[in-house]
């Protein structure tokens, strides 16, 4: 499935979410999506991205990891193991940067809400990692913007 098909998908799943454990997992699942397009772009795009590529797959799977360890996410499928295209990386990498900002914003507001400690730092660590993929996501979009003439017009 393209990544903006899936990026799609998250977003639903996000607006879905009925509890901050559902938040959480969607938090973990946009950030299997950060890992996974990270990487495709890596394999098969452009040279000049692979570093940023490579950056963001890193975060993304280090978020993975930390959200999968805290018992945060509930047992779900990947959305991202059904990657199988970034027809365009560029409007990918806007909505991968639109959904992450998404999951910060569900998660604030959790945040706020929430008395249990626990999760409380699940959504904290959860923001903390979705910034860090947010951050990756820039970069990578500065890169790409920078091998394209014209800018951001093209």
């Amino acid at each position: 499935m393209d990544a903006a098909r899936l990026i799609v998908a998250t977003r639903h799943a996000l607006d879905r979410a009925r509890d901050v454990r559902d938040l959480i997992a969607e938090a973990w699942q946009a950030q299997a999506l950060a890992e996974a397009v990270g990487g495709h772009i890596a394999l098969h795009g452009d040279p000049a991205l692979r570093p940023a590529a490579l950056s963001l797959c890193e975060a993304g799977g280090r978020a993975c990891g930390m959200l999968q360890r805290t018992g945060g996410a509930r047992a779900a499928p990947l959305r991202a193991a059904r990657l199988s295209g970034v027809r365009d990386p560029r409007a990918v990498l806007r909505g991968l940067l639109g959904i992450l900002g998404e999951v910060v914003v569900a998660l604030v507001a959790a945040v706020c809400a929430t008395e249990d400690e626990e999760l409380y730092w699940q959504c904290i660590d959860a923001v903390d990692a979705a910034d860090d993929s947010k951050d990756r996501v820039c970069a990578l979009l500065c890169v790409w913007e920078g091998l394209r003439p014209g800018g951001d017009s093209g």
